[in-house]
């Protein structure tokens, strides 16, 4: 006993110590794979649902048609299916909530990282982001209500639904994010790049246009691109501050449909199951998946092309 307990000890004790970790470790993998898995088969159903229903309304409807006709009246009694009038309006509210957030965003961001205080920057940043927690609904109301009626003071062919109100309150609904990324991306700019301008005698503002900025690119860039994703995903405001008027052209006073719009149309029960205009909503989320998908696309080749890295 006293000359093999500590043997013992050692084999006999921490053995099925051993084998319990490589249970439990197996365990938590199996979870961890299963949640993983889950992920991808929900992301490769929803594929095969857009894929199959977009190909059997591409049965009916030709390619060239959809991609070209200048009209979207699947409703209609004359029905036509030209994507494009949609696609229109999304990239135009899109590019005027850019036009919003991108100044927005990235001055908070450079303030946040640069110039504010740490007491400051606790405050500032909580409040920033806020905005980010008010449900889309509430925006929508803010821009059909209270901005659109504003913006009509001095705008007078502005109508009561237009894509201007919405693609100014889509900014701001965005805002937060670039300004969060970007300042992600500022404050990760190396300490030695900025001594290294002051030690120059850049100043603050040429050390920050200069320096930090072309350094933390790809990081704006990355957020710039994935706030345009969800602009152009989103559904509340534009549905209720731009209308539901499908026209072609890029004039941001007359109410217009989009994308996300058009779903919301359709699943409100305006169209039979299995119809040709139940199936367009599946063509129309095809086009949609296809936009962020590029974008993202795009965002990941920018990203790895113009990333610097610093030893």
């Amino acid at each position: 006993m006293t000359a093999n307990a500590p043997i013992d000890i050692a084999t006999g004790s921490w053995q099925p110590k051993r084998n319990r970790a490589k249970i439990i470790q197996s365990v938590v993998k199996l979870i961890t794979g299963a949640f993983a898995a889950i992920s991808i088969i929900t992301t490769v159903g929803i594929l095969a649902t857009l894929i199959f229903e977009a190909y059997e309304f591409l049965q009916e409807v030709p390619l060239s048609q959809f991609l070209t006709d200048t009209r979207w009246t699947p409703l209609f009694a004359s029905k036509q299916f030209g994507i494009m009038v949609l696609v229109s309006a999304t990239v135009m509210i899109a590019f005027l909530s850019i036009l919003v957030a991108l100044p927005l965003g990235l001055l908070a961001a450079v303030c946040l990282s640069e110039y504010a205080s740490p007491n400051l920057r606790r405050v500032l940043k909580p409040i920033l982001e806020i905005l980010a927690g008010v449900p889309t609904v509430v925006y929508g109301y803010f821009a059909l209500l209270t901005v659109t009626p504003f913006l009509q003071s001095f705008i007078p062919g502005l109508q009561g639904f237009n894509s201007l109100s919405a693609g100014i309150v889509l900014g701001i609904m965005i805002t937060p994010l670039v300004a969060s990324l970007s300042e992600d991306a500022l404050y990760s700019v190396p300490r030695s790049l900025k001594d290294g301008a002051y030690a120059l005698g850049a100043t603050k503002r040429e050390t920050v246009t200069s320096v930090i900025l072309p350094a933390a690119l790809s990081g704006i860039v990355a957020s710039l691109i994935l706030a345009i994703s969800r602009a152009v995903g989103e559904t509340m405001i534009v549905t209720l501050a731009a209308g539901a008027n499908p026209t072609l052209g890029f004039n941001p006073f007359v109410p217009v449909m989009t994308l996300t719009a058009y779903i919301v149309q359709v699943t409100s029960g305006d169209a039979p199951y299995g119809t040709i205009e139940y199936k367009t909503i599946f063509a129309v989320g095809t086009t949609l998946f296809l936009l962020t998908f590029s974008l993202n696309i795009f965002s990941f080749w920018f990203v790895r092309r113009f990333r610097e890295k610093y030893d």
